[in-house]
């Protein structure tokens, strides 16, 4: 799989990256641009619920809850280790 390959909701918990592109249109891009994930944005996979849905982020400082269906619009850049942020 390609780094480009990748979208938000196929990466494990635990995973660190940046926000490449966020895909959909109308009401569902604009929810996801208002709540901070933006292109450029550093993301951390926290957590998924036991049944994989929904997972929780963490970005600019808050935690996020968010659906694998919304977070499938969201293209996603891996980080090469943890610590560049």
């Amino acid at each position: 799989m390609k780094a480009a390959d990748v979208t938000l909701d196929m990466v494990p918990a635990g995973t660190l990256g940046r926000i490449s592109r966020v895909h959909g249109e109308g009401a569902l891009r604009r929810r996801l641009l208002d709540m901070g994930l933006t292109p450029g944005t550093s993301v951390k996979v926290v957590k998924l619920a036991p049944m994989g849905d929904p997972m929780e982020l963490e970005l600019r400082g808050y935690s996020l809850t968010l659906r694998r269906a919304d977070a499938a619009n969201i293209d996603f850049d891996l980080m090469e280790s943890g610590h560049d942020r």
